[in-house]
């Protein structure tokens, strides 16, 4: 299991970088990311969680009608967001124990890479579109609070604040 970046780390607020060699080391972080976001129970991880500033992200998510999508994208770029926009509730590993109503849309897509570089183009709906655009925003250098306006900022930002993981 790796050591999960929380928030404040300047790796979570940078972009990440392309991922331009693929071989056993890419395998091992895809595989180590599995473990890590199955350790926390988490249902996607970005590798900037992780310390490391490189485009991909692995993912174990249901959708809104229960179906399992489990995979990783490398070098992912979210191409499609559209459909309704719902405020749902949000959590990231990067700030274990909070959540906030956050506003995404109910579909998207990426495109990217495997670890062995085969092209992926990933559709999400509900819950797992929900999943997609959160974990491209990690790789954008974002985090769901970044989305979160008003009341609903104020007050997870708070309990960040005095999060025991913060000490």
């Amino acid at each position: 299991m790796l050591p999960l970046s929380l928030l404040g780390d300047p790796v979570l607020h940078s972009p990440c970088e392309d991922v331009t060699e693929f071989g056993a080391e890419l395998a091992l972080l895809v595989e180590d990311m599995f473990a890590t976001m199955y350790a926390a129970e988490g249902v996607g991880l970005a590798a900037n969680q992780v310390g490391r500033p490189l485009r991909v992200f692995v993912y174990d998510c249901p959708d809104d009608e229960d179906r399992r999508h489990v995979g990783h994208v490398v070098n992912p770029r979210l191409v499609e967001a559209d459909g309704m926009v719902l405020r749902g509730p949000e959590g990231c590993l990067s700030l274990p124990g909070l959540e906030a109503g956050t506003e995404r849309y109910d579909h998207a897509v990426v495109e990217g890479v495997t670890a062995d570089g085969r092209p992926v183009r990933v559709h999400g709906t509900g819950w797992f579109a929900r999943c997609l655009q959160h974990e491209c925003d990690h790789l954008d250098g974002g985090l769901y609070v970044d989305r979160v306006t008003g009341w609903r900022q104020r007050r997870v930002m708070r309990q960040a604040a005095r999060a025991s993981w913060r000490r």
